[in-house]
């Protein structure tokens, strides 16, 4: 068993600066486009007016104001965990900062939807949380918000 673990760090070993680098891109751009299919373009007005729509269900104030701080929130968040590791690479302090930032970032939206829209998979016995988009989601954003750049 030793062997094949010492096997598998010697080949994985050039890969090592890459491998945070995974969950930084993929949670960056996910989250970014979130909030860029929802910008307000003439070929993303359907999505926006369904979620002022939605906001205005649930009785929120300023629905307009909340979904385009949702939008802004989201694509801020993606690109900020993407360039606090580029901002790490010559300033370790401000990306790990910038990193940390976008990680909460990302946790309170990703909190806040989870309340608002799926509030109910708190309540009942189901999987949904578990298996959703969203719990990644939000643990991505935990993972960055507690480790930064480290």
């Amino acid at each position: 068993m030793k062997k094949l673990n010492n096997k598998l760090d010697v080949m994985t070993q050039p890969l090592m600066s890459l491998a945070l680098w995974l969950p930084r891109i993929a949670l960056g751009v996910a989250f970014f486009f979130h909030g860029y299919g929802k910008l307000p373009a003439p070929f993303m007005m359907v999505e926006q007016h369904r979620m002022v729509t939605w906001f205005e269900s649930e009785f929120l104030p300023m629905p307009e104001l909340l979904v385009n701080m949702v939008i802004l929130g989201e694509m801020a968040a993606g690109i900020g965990i993407i360039l606090g590791g580029v901002v790490g690479i010559f300033s370790v302090n401000w990306g790990n900062l910038l990193t940390r930032l976008s990680g909460v970032l990302v946790v309170i939206i990703m909190t806040c939807a989870l309340y608002l829209a799926h509030s109910e998979w708190f309540t009942t016995l189901s999987t949904k949380f578990v298996t959703s988009e969203q719990m990644f989601l939000l643990v991505l954003g935990l993972f960055f918000a507690i480790r930064g750049n480290k």
